[in-house]
C-alpha cells in the first residue's frame, strides 16, 4: 500500500505532531511497512481453523480477598513530615 506525503502530514496533524521535512520519508516507509503487514494478516487463510480466545488454555486465578494488618498506624506515620489526628497532613491542592 502506498502512503503519500499529504497523508502523513494529515495524520501528524491529527496526532498533534510536528514533523521535520527530513523525517517525512522515514515515516512514509514505516507506515507502508505497517499497512503491508496488516494486509498480509488480513488475507491470511483461516479456513478450517477453530475459534480461539488465546494461544493457550491459561485462565485467571483469583485469590480470596483477606484483610490483613501489615503495619501499625504509628509505624506508617513515623517518617511523615507532617501529621494530624493520626493521619498524613498534606498541603491543600484545590483552591
Amino acid at each position: 500500500m502506498q502512503v503519500s506525503k499529504e497523508e502523513i502530514l494529515h495524520i501528524a496533524k491529527l496526532a498533534n505532531l510536528t514533523l521535520k521535512e527530513e523525517e517525512i520519508d522515514n515515516y512514509i516507509l514505516n507506515l507502508q511497512d505497517i499497512l503491508n503487514f496488516a494486509n498480509i494478516v488480513n488475507n491470511a487463510p483461516i479456513d478450517g481453523l477453530k475459534e480461539t480466545i488465546g494461544m493457550n488454555e491459561a485462565y485467571n486465578v483469583f485469590r480470596k480477598d483477606e484483610i490483613k494488618e501489615c503495619f501499625k498506624n504509628e509505624e506508617l506515620l513515623q517518617n511523615a513530615p507532617d501529621k494530624q489526628e493520626g493521619m498524613f497532613k498534606i498541603p491543600k491542592v484545590i483552591q
